[in-house]
Order: C-alpha cells, then sequence, then structure tokens
C-alpha cells in the first residue's frame, strides 16, 4: 500500500475538496449538502450546531437550523479570508472555535477521507 506523510495527504484532500466550494459555499456547507468529508454542519445536532457557533445564536433564541447554517457559512468564509487561507478547514485548524480543522481527524480518518474522494487506497504517516 502506498504510503504519504500526513501534510501531503492533506493538500491532497485540500486540492480535491476545493472542487466544492467557492466564494459562497464553505467547505462545511459543502459536506453538509453532499454528505461526504466530515460531513460539515450536519455532523452536528441542532443543539451542538448553537453550542459550537453561539456567538451567532446569542440573541436570536427562536433561529431555525437553516438560518444558522447560512449565517456559520458566511462566518467560516470571512474566517478563510481573515486567515488568507483557501479552505475552512485550514482557517479552524488555526482557529480551533468551532472544530478543530485539519488537527481534529487522526492518520486513519485521513486515509479514509482520502479513499473517499480520491478513490485510491493510501496509508497516512507522520
Amino acid at each position: 500500500m502506498k504510503t504519504l506523510p500526513r501534510n501531503k495527504a492533506i493538500a491532497a484532500i485540500r486540492r480535491r475538496l476545493l472542487e466544492f466550494v467557492d466564494d459562497e459555499h464553505s467547505m462545511c456547507q459543502a459536506a453538509a449538502a453532499k454528505g461526504i468529508y466530515c460531513h460539515g454542519f450536519r455532523q452536528y445536532s441542532d443543539e451542538e450546531l448553537g453550542k459550537r457557533y453561539d456567538w451567532l445564536t446569542r440573541g436570536r433564541p427562536d433561529i431555525g437550523r437553516e438560518e444558522l447554517e447560512d449565517l456559520a457559512n458566511r462566518w467560516q468564509i470571512a474566517r478563510q479570508i481573515v486567515d488568507d487561507v483557501t479552505i475552512s478547514c485550514d482557517a479552524q485548524t488555526l482557529e480551533q472555535d468551532t472544530c478543530r480543522g485539519w488537527d481534529g481527524f487522526d492518520n486513519a480518518k485521513l486515509a479514509q477521507f482520502y479513499r473517499e474522494v480520491l478513490s485510491h487506497e493510501i496509508q497516512v504517516v507522520d
């Protein structure tokens, strides 16, 4: 089985994931909509999503999931711009406020994502 260093596996996954995002759609939104990768916003229950984005829900006790996901998507895109990165996973690796970004995945999980999005079996090594 082919082995790849962690940073090269992430770079390859990132290149593929960039095909799903644009100036209006963060990876969190795309992953949720397509059911791929980490599943983005959809990996969280309504309650957990609200906790992870509590600054967006404060003062909005009746905010619905769709509206929260829209605000969270726009917030992720803004963080990408502020951090000068191309994908929300990179922004969250730096900021680690709504998730841990790439740091949230061990090598086995990265190998799984690689297989899912690139259709090749690899082993990720440090």
